[in-house]
């Protein structure tokens, strides 16, 4: 009973048992499994707001912007012992002891995988970034910051600054893929925008055969500078699409979106019900900030 304001949210009162931890992961099990017409329960939940979102005029509008955001998921760590009993086909000592850790393992009829990963479907990837510049002024070097968990793609339209689509995948999995199942159709403008990352041929032609009109950054010729008209319209493009970040930037920080459980189907409820709160949150702020 330490905030009051989440009982409220809940409908309980002060005379209310609250519910442990226990009763909270089964709920989550449950929504996990649940389904509604054939479709998860998370998304059937997502598309009800979004069809609340309608009702109060926060349509779609003014295109839409897709990126994709790395969920922190824990790392596995094997002992040396470890390593080589899987590599041997083994199960290692310890885990064959303790069963709720041997499930944290990947198996195939029985015996462990040689190669080590986590049953969770996290995934590493590498993170592009560079260093902070020098007190000499010299130029920021471009490093690779390996991370590990899943992905949250997103499509919000530039108007509200919405989610309106999202899926959920392992880290490793391409963002320009992701593309086709993340375009709204019902978004009023016809403007797609999105990083270098998502303008294979293949995306440009579906997006050209959809009716959609491709603002996705291009890329920079190879051994070639970049066209200083190409360079100027990437920076143009930079300015409205940088409003997806702050999609991130909030999940990550006051939210605090990481992914503790095991398995992408939980992941998927996860990051499924932080785009939900997103939603709520935005929509309780752009009504407050809309004129009366």
């Amino acid at each position: 009973k330490d905030r009051l304001s989440f009982m409220r949210f809940l409908g309980l009162t002060l005379a209310d048992r609250v519910p442990d931890a226990n009763s909270i992961w089964n709920f989550r099990e449950a929504l996990t499994r649940a389904t509604q017409g054939g479709v998860p329960a998370t998304e059937a939940l997502f598309r009800r707001f979004e069809a609340q979102l309608r009702s109060a005029g926060f349509i779609a509008m003014g295109g839409q912007i897709v990126d994709a955001t790395v969920v922190a998921a824990p790392k596995q760590r094997n002992t040396e012992g470890e390593k080589q009993a899987l590599r041997e086909g083994r199960i290692p000592e310890d885990r064959a002891r303790k069963p709720a850790k041997l499930r944290q393992k990947e198996f195939a009829n029985g015996t462990p995988m040689v190669r080590e990963t986590l049953a969770n479907d996290a995934r590493w990837t590498v993170k592009q970034g560079k260093a902070k510049p020098g007190l000499d002024g010299a130029p920021r070097i471009a490093i690779a910051i390996p991370v590990h968990g899943y992905k949250n793609h997103v499509g919000i339209d530039r108007r509200h600054g919405l989610i309106r689509t999202w899926t959920a995948t392992d880290a490793a999995r391409h963002d320009g893929a992701e593309l086709p199942g993340l375009l709204d159709r019902t978004n009023t403008g016809s403007a797609v925008r999105a990083d270098t990352a998502y303008r294979p041929a293949k995306n440009e032609d579906h997006l050209a055969r959809a009716g959609f009109t491709s603002r996705i950054h291009r890329r920079k010729p190879k051994g070639r500078p970049m066209p200083k008209h190409v360079s100027r319209a990437n920076a143009v493009k930079s300015e409205v699409r940088a409003r997806v970040e702050h999609v991130f930037a909030r999940q990550k920080g006051p939210m605090g979106l990481v992914v503790r459980t095991i398995g992408l189907a939980r992941a998927t409820v996860k990051i499924g019900l932080a785009n939900l709160v997103y939603n709520m949150r935005r929509m309780v702020w752009l009504a407050g900030a809309a004129p009366a």
